[in-house]
């Protein structure tokens, strides 16, 4: 019996040593915040967002920030930041709820700036499905920040007022363009020769969903987007 029972627990063990750990096969992903993110139609994968020393701020509907997991303010996310070591080649990911107003953004983006952040993401929720079984990375937009153009470009401006109905104002170089013109007038645009850069100067108090939609329009036209301080 003594015997029997040896060998027993002497073929666990070998076949609890022949059998891989299950959890180093599933890499682990970064804790956070939920949000209700923008929806947007053309953001690219942002696999990176998902590792665990990404960097994530989320920005909620009520003005609350997080840092990861942990909770902060504008102030103690900048020390924070300086004490967290990084890539310098890594990039800044932005989660903001659809809802926040943009200033609440662009105080982030700004302290990003000024950890010399080369390039941030904004984070976006998307409509297509997901094959089942399968795991889709993070999407989000490429954004620059209060970049001014060089001195032999010029920047086209697209602006955000604040609504008088329901949706916001949207200008090109100060001329009214409804939203569904704003793609193919920036085109036009680029197809005369200006430089595919759009600067975006959005007021503080629209969503940040606006804003998000105004970048996402850009990107098919292979314009490079950054984000000018918002205005109140």
């Amino acid at each position: 019996m003594k015997n029997t029972l040896f060998v027993c627990l002497f073929a666990l063990t070998l076949g609890a040593i022949a059998l891989p750990p299950t959890a180093a096969q599933t890499p682990a992903l970064q804790k956070g915040v939920s949000v209700q993110m923008a929806m947007t139609q053309n953001a690219l994968p942002m696999p990176e967002a998902d590792n665990a020393d990404a960097w994530i701020v989320t920005v909620t509907n009520d003005g609350r920030l997080f840092f990861g997991a942990e909770p902060v303010t504008p102030d103690s996310l900048t020390r924070q930041m300086t004490r967290t070591p990084r890539n310098r080649t890594a990039k800044l990911y932005i989660k903001a709820d659809a809802r926040a107003p943009f200033s609440n953004v662009q105080r982030v983006l700004d302290i990003g700036r000024s950890m010399l952040f080369e390039t941030q993401v904004l984070l976006t929720s998307q409509s297509d499905t997901p094959t089942p079984g399968t795991i889709v990375p993070p999407k989000g937009l490429e954004v620059l920040i209060g970049r001014a153009p060089r001195a032999n470009n010029v920047a086209t401006l697209v602006e955000l007022l604040a609504p008088e109905r329901e949706l916001p104002v949207l200008k090109i170089n100060g001329d009214p363009v409804a939203w569904a013109d704003l793609q193919p007038t920036l085109t036009q645009h680029f197809e005369k020769g200006d430089e595919k850069l759009v600067l975006i100067k959005a007021d503080g108090r629209l969503p940040f969903a606006s804003v998000a939609k105004a970048i996402d329009l850009c990107r098919p036209t292979g314009a490079k987007v950054a984000l000018a301080a918002p205005t109140l």
